[in-house]
């Protein structure tokens, strides 16, 4: 009961539906003044679906120098085991690895591997195409929510985030499953921490042990997101819009980043690109940083017209918005999926 109370007190830990169902009427209004329904999908010509979901992370990686992301690869749920291990020693990736669905999000199915039995296990059990990817060991992961107007060469940052992922901190004295509930983030997840850490669950955790119970740094996975907005200078800028250039046609989204520090990252040093979303990411720099729910829903109408603006420009001068049976289902099969995989994920553990 008073984890509900806590829910509707707290609207960062509302349902996303919730949190954007009174901005409907701009959205709709954005499709009444564009006449499409799929307004958003020019905005990044490249990505399937503009990138506001579904689309393939195959994309993305593709548009990339191979230099700026870690070693990856796909695997297939038809493979055997004996398969996805020649890939797996051809690419040289190591223990322990990083694997999340080639079409995905919100953490769904996110998995650090640490041995040859939990992949064996994941790939048992996961029903879709799937990558492996070498884990990045760089100290920071941080967000970078960048836009440019495809008739400029510079654009802006809007958003600059550490992401922290949900984790707590032994004290010698208690175990792991009350170290959860005196966490306010990660007690609201009990049940589902639960299920993943049963080995330790009842185990105290030493002094000063720093235990990570989710390494998908999402907010809806119980991350922490630190403001970084006083780093955000002309240095920085540059950098992103030296990969936006690169990448050709990538003009409204949010990178993930590992980096050693701020510094380097602003110098453009010591960085790799875990991923990069397009229109479908959202401006989550409004969490945890001291935002009313007033001020978030602005900084969202600003998103949005910075969305609208470029969709429209590229409709007028590179690529129609998608005709609305061919988005509508789309969308319906990228959400049954969706609900698939939310499923397995539940039950894997």
């Amino acid at each position: 009961m008073k984890n509900t109370i806590d829910k509707l007190l707290n609207w960062e830990a509302w349902p996303f539906a919730l949190i954007y169902a009174p901005m409907a009427p701009f959205w709709v209004w954005y499709m009444i003044r564009s006449r499409a329904v799929w307004f958003f999908t020019p905005s990044n010509p490249k990505l399937t679906f503009g990138g506001m979901e579904g689309e393939p992370k195959r994309e993305m990686y593709d548009l990339l120098p191979l230099n700026l992301y870690p070693t990856t690869f796909n695997i297939l749920p038809a493979q055997t085991f004996d398969e996805v291990l020649s890939k797996l020693n051809i690419s040289g990736i190591k223990y322990p690895l990083i694997v999340k669905p080639e079409i995905g999000g919100q953490g769904i199915l996110f998995r650090k591997i640490d041995d040859e039995t939990s992949f064996k296990h994941y790939h048992s059990v996961v029903p879709v195409e799937y990558i492996v990817q070498k884990m990045v060991h760089y100290p920071i992961e941080v967000s970078v929510f960048h836009i440019r107007h495809p008739k400029e060469k510079r654009g802006i940052i809007t958003g600059f985030l550490h992401k922290i992922p949900l984790q707590v901190l032994g004290d010698g004295k208690h175990t792991l499953e009350q170290l959860v509930l005196l966490n306010p983030k990660a007690k609201m997840r009990h049940n589902d921490l639960h299920s993943r850490h049963a080995e330790r669950w009842n185990s105290i955790l030493p002094k000063n042990e720093k235990y990570i119970l989710s390494y998908a740094a999402n907010h809806n996975r119980g991350a922490h997101f630190v403001d970084l907005k006083e780093f955000i200078n002309d240095d920085l800028v540059a950098v992103f819009d030296k990969i936006s250039l690169g990448i050709n046609d990538f003009f409204y989204g949010r990178y993930d980043i590992m980096c050693n520090n701020i510094e380097e990252l602003q110098k453009g040093k010591n960085f790799s690109i875990l991923e990069y979303n397009g229109c479908g990411a959202e401006p989550n720099h409004f969490y945890d940083t001291g935002y009313t729910l007033n001020r978030a829903y602005r900084e969202i109408l600003k998103h949005w017209k910075a969305l609208y603006t470029i969709s429209k420009y590229n409709a007028e001068n590179v690529v129609k918005p998608w005709p609305f049976w061919k988005g509508l289902k789309f969308q319906l099969d990228a959400r049954k999926m969706y609900r698939l995989m939310k499923e397995v994920d539940e039950k894997i553990g």
